[in-house]
């Protein structure tokens, strides 16, 4: 996903960020809940997904998945680019969508970063 950016706090974001958002930004907040501004939607992370291959050096990030878990509703958020208030911590603009999940009880969604 491209065009990704970090906001500070205060509204602003952070130029240098947009892109390049690695799993190393998210890991300290696996657990945390994230809203998804101007809906009722609030998750955990749940997990992060990477590859540990190998990738060539002009690379500037290793492809990742966040996985966020939510309750099995009769409606999900649905896919789109939300802003992301990290419960504690920044806000980080991503596209986040639906996924299959074979747990009845739950219902998760991804952002996936590439």
């Amino acid at each position: 996903m491209n065009g990704i950016e970090a906001d500070k706090g205060g509204g602003e974001s952070t130029g240098e960020a947009a892109g390049v958002l690695s799993v190393d930004y998210f890991e300290p907040h696996v657990g945390k809940i994230f809203s998804f501004r101007g809906t009722r939607y609030a998750f955990p992370l749940n997990k992060i997904v990477s590859d540990d291959r190998a990738f060539p050096d002009w690379i500037k990030r290793r492809p990742f998945m966040l996985i966020f878990r939510g309750p099995k509703e009769a409606e999900v958020l649905p896919e789109g680019l939300y802003v992301c208030e990290i419960a504690g911590g920044p806000a980080v603009t991503m596209h986040v969508a639906p996924i299959f999940t074979p747990q009845p009880d739950c219902q998760e969604y991804q952002a996936a970063f590439n």
